[in-house]
C-alpha cells in the first residue's frame, strides 16, 4: 500500500496500532502520525466525494488480518449493492435520493475502514488478550478520540443532509457506522467520547426520519449504528456505554445476535463469566430495547420496527455458518446484513 489510507470502491482506510493511534506510511514502514498533524492529515485524507449519498464507517473485529478487514468491507458493499439493485422497491427513501453526479445512483456509499491490530491465537488466552487490548485501546488509549474526531471531520465535511434543499449528496450525506465483533465496541466508545466532549460545537439541525432529536453541542451526528456480533458483555449499554442514550445519534443502535456464535457465546462466558451481546443480545439499557428478528432480503422492516434507541436482532436462523472455536461469530457478510444496512440508510431519509 503506498499509504495507510487508500481507494476502496472509492473509500478510504485508517490503521491504528495497538494504543489506537494513526499510522502513516513511510520509507521504513508504518509509523504513528504526528500528534501535531493529526488534525490536518484527516481532514486533508478523510474528503468524502460529491458523489456519495452515505458514508459509511466499518470496524472490523476479532482475528481479521488488513487483508481481510479490506475484504469483508469490500463484500458488504457488494452485497448492498446487490441487494439494492434487485429489490429497490423496498427502500422508497433511497430511490427518491437520485442525482446525476453519482450517475443516476440512488443509494452510492463511500466506505471507510478503520483497522487495528486484533490478530491471536484462536484460545481462551487469545481472546482475553484482544478484548483487553480492544479496552485498553478505546478506554486508556486514543482510539476513542481519534475515531471521534474522524467522524467529527466527516459530518462537518459532509454537511447536514436534512438541510439539502433537493438531494442529499448536494448538501451533505448520511453517516452510518458498522461495527463487527471488538470493532463494535471502538465504535461506542468513540460516540460516547463524543456524548461529552471537551470542546467542539455542532450547527443546529432537525431530525432526519428518525423521532430521536440529535442533541446539541455536539462534534458529530450519527445516522445509525449496526452491531454485528457484537463482543461485549450483553449489559454494556448499561454498565459501560450508559451514555449512548443521549449521545449523538439521530438513528438507532442495532445489535444482532445468534447463538450459533461460540466466541461470544463459549469464549466470551469463560472469559468475562457473562455471556457477550453477539450471543445473546443486547439485555438492560438505559432505554427500552426492542426485540426483533432478521428479516429476509425480500421482506421490508417497517419503520416503527427500527425506531428505536436499542434494538436487538434475532439472527439465530441467519447467522449460522462457521467451524472451531468461532462458530458463526463471522457469519455476518450476508445479504440479510446489506439488506437491514440498507434499510437502516432508507429510514434515514
Amino acid at each position: 500500500m503506498s499509504d495507510t489510507y487508500s481507494d476502496i470502491h472509492s473509500g478510504a482506510f485508517i490503521d491504528l496500532d495497538t494504543t489506537g493511534w494513526p499510522l502513516r506510511a513511510t520509507r521504513e514502514g508504518p509509523r504513528p502520525v504526528p500528534a501535531p498533524g493529526l488534525s490536518a492529515h484527516l481532514a486533508e485524507r478523510l474528503t468524502p466525494p460529491a458523489w456519495a449519498t452515505d458514508i459509511i464507517v466499518y470496524v472490523h473485529g476479532w482475528q481479521t488480518s488488513q487483508t481481510s478487514a479490506l475484504s469483508a468491507l469490500r463484500t458488504l458493499m457488494d452485497l448492498a449493492e446487490r441487494q439494492h439493485g434487485e429489490r429497490p422497491e423496498l427502500y422508497p427513501g433511497l430511490v427518491r435520493r437520485q442525482s446525476a453526479r453519482n450517475g443516476g445512483r440512488p443509494f452510492a456509499p463511500w466506505p471507510v475502514l478503520v483497522r487495528w491490530p486484533s490478530r491471536s491465537l484462536p484460545s481462551l488466552g487469545g481472546y482475553r488478550r484482544i478484548r483487553d487490548r480492544a479496552h485498553a485501546m478505546g478506554t486508556h488509549g486514543h482510539a476513542a478520540r481519534v475515531i471521534a474526531q474522524l467522524l467529527g471531520y466527516l459530518d462537518t465535511l459532509r454537511g447536514d443532509p436534512h438541510a439539502a434543499p433537493v438531494l442529499a449528496n448536494r448538501g451533505g450525506q448520511y453517516l452510518h457506522l458498522v461495527g463487527h465483533s471488538f470493532g463494535c465496541r471502538f465504535l461506542c466508545e468513540a460516540v460516547q467520547w463524543a456524548a461529552a466532549p471537551p470542546g467542539g460545537t455542532l450547527g443546529a439541525g432537525g431530525t432526519l426520519g428518525w423521532s430521536t432529536p440529535a442533541p446539541p453541542g455536539r462534534p458529530f451526528t450519527v445516522d445509525s449504528m449496526l452491531l454485528l456480533q457484537m463482543a461485549a458483555p450483553r449489559d454494556a449499554f448499561a454498565e459501560t456505554f450508559t451514555a449512548l442514550a443521549g449521545a449523538p445519534l439521530r438513528g438507532p443502535v442495532v445489535a444482532t445476535y445468534s447463538q450459533h456464535d461460540r466466541a461470544t457465546g463459549f469464549w466470551h462466558l469463560r472469559a468475562e463469566r457473562r455471556a457477550g451481546v453477539g450471543y445473546a443480545g443486547i439485555g438492560t439499557a438505559p432505554a427500552p430495547v426492542s426485540g426483533i428478528r432478521m428479516r429476509g432480503t425480500g421482506e421490508p422492516y417497517p419503520h416503527d420496527a427500527l425506531d428505536h434507541r436499542f434494538v436487538s436482532v434475532d439472527a439465530g436462523k441467519i447467522f449460522v455458518r462457521g467451524r472451531g472455536p468461532a462458530g458463526a461469530h463471522s457469519d455476518h457478510l450476508r445479504p440479510e446484513s446489506a439488506h437491514l444496512l440498507l434499510s437502516l440508510a432508507d429510514h434515514s431519509r
